[in-house]
This record gives structure tokens, sequence and C-alpha cells, in this order.
């Protein structure tokens, strides 16, 4: 990596106060700098989207009752009313009018989505993947 990444700040005096590291140099850097300083990051917990889940459960049309069961393929946690749980085994991710609603497994992470349709529920698992900070976007 080459000096094009690190930029020194100095102050008025010439005194080094800092730097400044490319999105690439930080990606590389980010573990060991935490591991240096033991800074654990705290996963970042969004709230659950009730209200989006309750506006679907109130316009609900379908010829089926409610379904409240969940179910992760990849670990194997199940249950009857992911609500009901204490602590819960699913967060809800998101849900919105057209019956699409996914979950996030809280033993693997695995991502569960439940597709409502006319006729039928359709659910898919789609395992964890470790996000690579290098494909991060960039604005």
């Amino acid at each position: 990596m080459s000096n094009d990444h690190i930029t020194e700040l100095f102050d008025k005096d010439g005194n080094l106060i800092g730097c400044l590291l490319s999105a690439d140099a930080w990606a590389a850097a980010k573990p060991h700098v935490h591991k240096l300083l033991d800074i654990k990051p705290k996963p970042e917990l969004r709230p659950e989207p009730l209200a989006d889940w309750e506006m679907l459960k109130e316009y609900w049309d379908f010829p089926y009752p409610v379904d409240m069961d969940v179910h992760c393929e990849t670990c194997g946690a199940r249950t009857e009313n992911w609500q009901q749980d204490d602590p819960r085994k699913f967060r809800l991710s998101s849900a919105n009018l057209a019956g699409l609603v996914s979950f996030a497994c809280q033993q693997c992470q695995s991502k569960i989505v439940k597709k409502h349709f006319k006729d039928e529920i359709t659910s898919e698992t789609v395992p964890y993947q470790e996000k690579n900070q290098r494909k991060e976007g960039r604005y």
C-alpha cells in the first residue's frame, strides 16, 4: 500500500495531531486498530418494524389465517409464534403490504423470508454471510 492512502495532519506548530486513511487503508487497518485499542464493535440493532407488521395484519386479505410460525433451515431453530418468544428466537427485519416478511435468526443470523401469496406461503432461508468491508459502497 502506498503513502497515497495516508494523509498526516499537523497543527499550526507542525506537531502531528492525527491522520486520515483512505477507505481501503481503513478496511485493512480497522481490525488491528480495534484489537490494539481493545474496542469491541457493538452490533447495530435497529428496532423491529412492528408497525409494518401490524399494518399487514390489519389489511390481511389472504384466505388463510395470519401465520406466526418461523423456521430456520440453517440451524433448525423453530417457533410457533415468533412474537411470544422470550427471548426472541427471530427478529422481524421487514414486513410490507404485499405479504413479504423477513426475519433474522438470533441463533445463526440467517435471513428467513416468508412470501404470502394468494393460495400459499413460501419460506426461504439465506445463510448469514460476513460483510466484506472492501466491497462497501462509497458515496
